[in-house]
């Protein structure tokens, strides 16, 4: 049985050494300028630092490259995939074709992990990506676990699936706070909108749920009101063959996102020591929860539920 990956994200040099020592196999990491919804920008020299640490630890760097492409990204885009081909990154995690018609000349040999975001629901469309290049699939949080095992099943590919921390909801490349804002004559926060400004959205007849939003160049962002958790089920998903587990770091701190790694490190290896006699170690959830924001709940998102689009 192969064994599944962690995957963290990291939003400086101190946190991507942090979550590696602590059990990462790989840390998906980006600048602001190609990546949406990173916890931090790293900067090609970043990069660098970052590839020969993770490399000194046998793990791996991810570079997100998936913001929505406009022609005149296209101008730069080519030189920003030949520095990472050259740096040695171990994938681009994309969602734009204009990745793929460049990628083929300026970096042949750094992995493709699709993601499209809510679109990637079907095994069919993953493996015509497949066809394409890509080496792996990032599916969408919607997917209840007979879907997600469904899946991976047919694919022709990796699959990875969001196992712990926050979901995107909702994206719009306007900058919908910054307006609403300037248009209420509040400047208070008009200049700094990233996701340090701490802002949430509220609906009025649901005035317990607390959606963090925020904006940063690529646009406003809304996330889930609660936390993915799959540590008492992770068993079903490494049974599937589940290649990549991704763990969320955004808008939490590195303490946080440190001791969720431990957990699920401690977790997989347990299992794939002996999978047969595996039974979770409460103290795994417990070291989670005495460092949970109590605002917000930890949940099985939509792995037992069924989604209707």
């Amino acid at each position: 049985m192969k064994k599944p990956e962690i995957l963290a994200t990291a939003g400086s040099m101190d946190e991507l050494r942090r979550v590696i020592m602590a059990g990462a196999d790989a840390v998906t990491i980006g600048e602001g300028r190609w990546g949406m919804r990173l916890p931090g920008d790293f900067t090609l020299s970043d990069i660098t630092q970052a590839v020969q640490f993770a490399r000194d630890h046998q793990a791996k760097i991810y570079v997100s490259v998936n913001k929505l492409m406009d022609n005149a990204d296209l101008v730069e885009l080519p030189a920003y995939l030949s520095a990472l081909s050259e740096i040695g990154i171990d994938a681009i995690i994309f969602g734009d074709p204009a990745i793929l018609y460049l990628k083929e000349k300026l970096a042949p040999h750094i992995a493709l992990h699709w993601n499209a975001e809510m679109t990637s629901t079907n095994y069919a469309t993953a493996n015509y990506w497949a066809s394409k290049g890509a080496s792996r699939v990032i599916l969408a949080r919607e997917l209840n676990m007979e879907q997600v095992l469904e899946f991976k099943h047919h694919a022709k590919l990796d699959v990875q699936v969001q196992i712990h921390g926050a979901t995107n909801i909702y994206h719009s490349r306007r900058n919908l706070i910054n307006s609403y804002l300037t248009n209420k004559r509040d400047s208070s926060f008009a200049d700094d909108l990233a996701t340090q400004s701490g802002l949430h959205l509220v609906e009025a007849e649901r005035a317990e749920l607390s959606h963090p939003i925020y904006e940063d160049m690529n646009g406003t962002h809304m996330l889930s009101a609660d936390d993915i958790c799959m540590l008492e089920s992770l068993d079903e998903l490494m049974a599937g063959g589940i290649d990549s587990f991704k763990i969320e770091g955004l808008l939490k701190s590195i303490d946080y996102n440190e001791t969720v790694i431990k957990a699920y490190r401690s977790a997989v290896d347990t299992y794939m020591s002996a999978p047969e006699n595996y039974t979770p170690n409460p103290a795994w959830l417990e070291s989670i929860q005495k460092l949970q924001d109590p605002g917000r709940e930890l949940t099985f998102g939509f792995f037992y539920k069924e989604q209707v689009y």
